[in-house]
């Protein structure tokens, strides 16, 4: 466990603040959705008459393909289909947003549109504050969201620089301008239950059901990647709204209208040994204890709700005196969604108890319910019940596979299925893979610009990357094709509750890894790159970083995909194979990876 912080020093509130600048930049207090602070400058003034979405087609409005791609991709991420909460430009994961505010966004629309090929747009916190000179293979886009000192690292100093306009959160692909929607992470997801299902279950969730909660975002991942799987998903929403979208939008399969409803589906689709997902309206701090009382039979129980902020969890009660309640009083609304995370929190170690597979999904549950006096930990220091990516997704980690994804810059979903295609050409032998893209195929609808995601690694990523720019330089794909990944990554991230828990060498809160990620990409020349803090866990509990590059189908960028998909993912070689992994161990030496010191 990493040691506790300093205190954080006072933030001095007699600083002008920017919303006293202008005379239309605080927006009302919200009761919506969204997360976060309730009085930030918006520059509602600036927002575009026309709804912000992404351009289609082959014509540029930038100087080069590169800056239009962060273009494209900026406005997808706001795009009201992939968006969370479009008027606060808040992209996911509770106030996760792509730019600091409409000013600050359409700055950056127009220096895009003037960027040089040879010039790099520095983004501090979704704000253009500087282009420089820089080299045409060098990045057009260098990125840093919600970096703070450490010892002033923390959720409450980096309010008040958010309340101020000073800052933003930019979670994880939400600032870095590469989210794309659900599927982000579903592939993780799938294997991560298909681990799930290998080590508990005979290889198969059928006859099985999982409980989770959290339908944002990302969260409707959980519940597809469960019945593509075969199993049962059981989802717990407060927000019923949340619950009719991902029916709509095909990640769930239908909505219980209660509780005794939603358990009776829940039984039948088991017996059934069918896979099949069932939303159902309400808080998770109710219903989990509530099936313990009923000693309902739950397989696997996890969580997919925003908890790395107090601000972005919703408590009990009804929902519209808690949305009232988190814009008229916060530290009253936080003083209750501590509370229930406490009570959903020891629900699933209740139920552990009882038998259930118990794992954390990375939002940071855990520790706010450590905060809030629940014990969450072992004598040894070790969470009671284990995350994900120690549980069942570092072995991937070790030999460099990770999210990878594309984007079709065209907006032509035919673009991605001609690639669907090419991976299962150049990956013959892979059956999980064709496994994984025929059940994309069936169920994961296209939102926003086209994109898929899967898991490739070391040596993997960069042979597919030449695939796609032979594809682009043929004709064979209307446009560029946008490569990038998540932030969590096997080699780029520092979250010592999520993706470096329970390191092998104890180094799991060591950050160095993800700078040295983002410098080599530099280095490497990929197209943008992003820093970022706290995305997923909260401010102050990880380091990130991100890198995009565009196959434009030229031998030049041909060049510059060999060294960054190759870069990339090495990084995750080197630091797992560094904290003593034997599989990155061998992975390395046999795959030529050069780690200094070692024969």
């Amino acid at each position: 466990m990493p040691p506790s912080a300093p205190d954080t020093p006072e933030l001095n509130l007699e600083a002008t603040s920017q919303s006293d600048k202008t005379t239309s930049g605080t927006p009302p207090k919200r009761g919506g959705a969204g997360g976060g602070a309730t009085t930030r400058p918006m520059f509602y003034e600036y927002q575009p008459a026309e709804t912000v979405r992404a351009q289609h087609g082959t014509t540029l409005r930038c100087k080069t393909w590169e800056a239009e791609a962060a273009l494209r991709m900026l406005e997808n991420n706001l795009d009201p289909a992939v968006s969370l909460v479009y008027d606060e430009l808040i992209v996911y994961g509770g106030a996760g947003r792509a730019a600091r505010n409409w000013k600050e966004y359409q700055t950056i629309v127009k220096t895009l549109k003037n960027l040089a090929p040879d010039e790099t747009m520095l983004v501090q916190s979704g704000k253009a504050v500087g282009v420089l000179r820089t080299w045409a293979h060098a990045p057009r886009v260098l990125i840093a969201n919600s970096n703070l000192v450490p010892a002033w690292s923390t959720q409450e100093y980096f309010d008040e620089l958010d309340k101020l306009g000073l800052m933003m959160y930019g979670q994880m692909t939400a600032g870095s301008w590469i989210y794309i929607a659900t599927q982000g992470i579903l592939q993780g997801t799938y294997e991560t239950f298909a681990a799930v299902a290998d080590q508990h279950f005979g290889g198969t969730l059928a006859g099985t059901v999982t409980v989770t909660a959290g339908l944002g975002g990302m969260s409707g991942a959980q519940p597809l990647s469960v019945t593509m799987n075969d199993g049962v998903c059981l989802v717990v929403e407060p927000i019923d709204e949340r619950v009719k979208q991902k029916v709509r939008e095909g990640y769930l399969d239908e909505q219980a209208r209660d509780l005794d409803h939603a358990l009776a589906l829940c039984e039948q689709y088991r017996q059934a040994r069918q896979g099949w997902s069932i939303g159902l309206t309400g808080n998770a701090a109710t219903v989990l204890p509530e099936l313990l009382a009923r000693k309902f039979n739950v397989d696997i129980v996890t969580d997919q709700t925003s908890a790395h902020d107090l601000m972005d969890y919703l408590p009990e009660g009804d929902i519209t005196e808690v949305l009232a309640l988190r814009a008229d009083n916060p530290g009253e609304f936080k003083r209750r969604a501590l509370a229930s995370i406490v009570k959903h929190c020891q629900a699933i170690i209740d139920m552990q108890t009882a038998g259930s597979v118990a794992l954390d999904y990375g939002n940071n549950l855990r520790g706010q319910a450590e905060k809030g006096g629940l014990k969450v930990r072992d004598d040894n220091g070790q969470f009671l019940y284990p995350g994900f990516v120690p549980a069942y997704i570092r072995p991937l980690f070790c030999e460099g596979k990770g999210p990878f994804r594309w984007v079709a810059l065209s907006g032509d979903p035919q673009d991605i299925l001609r690639i669907d295609r090419a991976l299962l050409e150049t990956f013959p032998d892979n059956k999980m893979l064709a496994r994984w893209i025929e059940k994309a195929q069936a169920k994961v609808p296209f939102i926003g610009l086209p994109a898929r995601v899967c898991w490739l690694g070391y040596g993997e990523r960069e042979k597919f990357g030449l695939v796609i720019n032979d594809l682009v330089a043929r004709g064979e794909v209307l446009a560029p094709i946008v490569i990038g990944r998540d932030h969590l990554d096997c080699g780029s991230v520092a979250s010592p509750n999520r993706e470096t828990e329970g390191m092998k060498d104890g180094s799991d809160a060591v950050a160095d890894w993800p700078l040295l990620n983002a410098l080599a990409n530099c280095a490497s020349g990929a197209d943008w790159v992003s820093l970022h803090n706290g995305g997923g866990v909260g401010i102050g509990n990880s380091t990130h970083s991100g890198m995009v590059i565009v196959a434009t189908g030229t031998p030049e960028k041909a060049e510059r995909l060999k060294r960054v998909l190759t870069t990339d993912p090495g990084m995750g070689v080197l630091r797992h194979a560094d904290a003593g992994y034997e599989i990155a161990q061998n992975v390395a030496r046999e795959r030529g990876v050069q780690i200094p010191g070692r024969e």
